[in-house]
């Protein structure tokens, strides 16, 4: 079956880890010309960071948004919580972080989003690594976010069927396991997708819910005998404990797909995914137009990812016995 979405590519690699690259900020630097002089302007902005848990992704996506403030010539101070993947921490952040009035939140995650988002409609949010901002309740739509709330989204349309697509017509995989937690509702609407989409192929899918970290090895054993297959979503408590569910996969021989490129070089067979650092950057991105005064939260749609491609982990691929087709560039290049 034919990829028709033109972007995407196959990146093949064995013990080398992907550096992420940006795309470039055409901007000029913050500041403009006061009193006569070109000299940047010495206001220094403080921003506010909430991220839900330290994992790979998140942390490329806070290095992007970093990487854009910097471009910008922006003098800012950061104000980074981590809520340890920890729920009831999020409203303690979000109420210290509006409570020190910050110029701007960057969340980084749906749940801390969603807590800021709560917390205050006047400092302006940013968001990214977030699946589906309007069934979040974070903005109105994609194209009109309303209020003081946008960002980037860490999923692609083509993803989710591209990565079904490719499991049962290059894997011969039938039951696909998928371990998430039921709670994110992140991770409920991503599941919800894929079902329906695997329906309309004639895939099953098994699922195994998980309230921490700790249940994943478990929820990913009481898949074993039942799938011949699993697809990782971005999950924030199973991406953090990404070990385990890899261990058991390659233990029994299971094909494992993710949503994202750090899952891949965390021992994932693959993925059709994009760089978090990317959009990260396209975050950071949104958030100088708004501490330059250029563009509210309101006026700046949500953006999905730029850039999709497949990355396959060849080692990953010798462990568990599949191999590495040629053809799947050609099938999966378009």
């Amino acid at each position: 079956m034919k990829i028709g979405w033109k972007k995407s590519a196959i990146v093949l690699f064995s013990a080398i880890l992907l550096t992420a690259c940006g795309t470039q900020n055409d901007k000029k630097p913050a500041g403009g010309e006061a009193n006569g002089d070109s000299k940047p302007s010495e206001k220094t902005y403080k921003i506010g960071v909430t991220q839900i848990v330290e994992h790979p992704s998140l942390n490329a996506a806070f290095d992007g948004f970093k990487k854009a403030i910097e471009e910008s010539g922006l003098k800012v101070e950061y104000d980074i919580q981590n809520a340890q993947n920890e729920p009831s921490n999020n409203s303690t952040i979000a109420n210290n972080l509006v409570n020190s009035k910050v110029d701007l939140i960057f969340a980084n995650s749906t749940p801390s989003a969603q807590s800021v988002a709560s917390a205050t409609k006047d400092i302006p949010i940013i968001f990214t690594s977030v699946t589906d901002p309007v069934g979040a309740e974070l903005v109105s739509s994609m194209d009109q976010p309303g209020a003081n709330v946008t960002g980037t989204i860490d999923t692609h349309p083509d993803a989710i069927p591209n990565t079904l697509k490719f499991m049962k017509e290059q894997l011969n995989i039938k039951k696909i396991g998928m371990v998430f937690n039921s709670g994110e509702q992140n991770s409920r609407a991503q599941v919800d997708n894929v079902k329906k989409l695997a329906s309309g192929l004639g895939l099953e899918i098994k699922e195994a819910p998980v309230a921490s970290s700790a249940d994943v090895k478990l929820a990913t054993e009481s898949l074993v005998g039942k799938v011949d297959g699993l697809y990782i979503i971005s999950d924030n408590t199973v991406v953090s404990a990404l070990g385990s569910v890899v261990s058991v996969a390659n233990e029994n021989k299971l094909p494992m797909m993710a949503a994202e490129f750090d899952s891949v070089k965390g021992g994932a067979l693959g993925a059709f995914g994009f760089e978090y650092f990317d959009i990260g950057y396209e975050a950071g991105q949104m958030a100088v137009k708004v501490l330059k005064g250029e563009k509210k939260p309101s006026e700046m749609p949500a953006q999905l990812p730029q850039n999709l491609k497949l990355v396959i982990n060849q080692e990953t691929a010798k462990t568990i016995g599949v191999e590495v087709k040629e053809d799947w560039k050609a099938e999966y290049s378009k």
